[in-house]
């Protein structure tokens, strides 16, 4: 005999929006300074199947991700901010091809050479997700990684307080996997 009770949920606490961690194999920097990062949002597309009394939806076959948007704070230096810069320029090439050979013959941040794709413009990446007690509850794993824009980063001397440069880097990928540890 099943008990009613035991479809019910066993943790009643909720997810904490602190507790992430993002990393990213070619911008290895810009992880220890993320301090916003969101699962984005996945779609089915539908078709109508047309009816003489109304249009019935269909589900469809194909998904659409949206855009992953890491925000975080930049270092002193802008490594973090050059690494994802230098990655789109790479990608772009818009001074010279030498930007884009640059970028592909670049090992500066795989830590395995043998694992890159073969013109080292993508990357792997992952967002860890902690629970209330900071321990990893899941990951979602993103493949095919490369980024797309790079926000602007403002400086103002009429501030009141010290408020840190963020900085805000939107990345396609080809699909994301979650995988639940607990």
């Amino acid at each position: 005999m099943t008990k009613p009770w035991s479809n019910q949920i066993d943790n009643r606490n909720y997810l904490s929006p602190v507790g992430f961690k993002f990393v990213i194999t070619k911008v290895p920097k810009a992880d220890f300074f993320s301090n916003e990062a969101s699962i984005p949002g996945i779609n089915l597309g539908f078709t109508l199947q047309p009816t003489y009394l109304k249009d019935i939806p269909v589900a469809g076959d194909k998904l659409t991700y949206e855009d992953f948007t890491l925000s975080f704070f930049v270092d002193e230096n802008l490594e973090n901010y050059l690494q994802v810069h230098n990655w789109l320029r790479g990608l772009g090439f818009p001074d010279s091809v030498q930007e884009f050979i640059d970028l592909k013959t670049s090992d500066t941040y795989s830590p395995d050479p043998s694992a890159k794709n073969a013109l080292n413009e993508y990357s792997d990446a992952t967002l860890f997700i902690y629970n209330s007690n900071y321990n990893e509850i899941a990951k979602v794993k993103f493949k095919d990684v490369f980024p797309v824009s790079l926000s602007t980063i403002n400086f103002s001397a009429t501030t009141d307080d010290i408020n840190y440069v963020t900085a805000e880097a939107t990345f396609k990928y080809s699909i994301y996997d979650i995988e639940v540890l607990t």
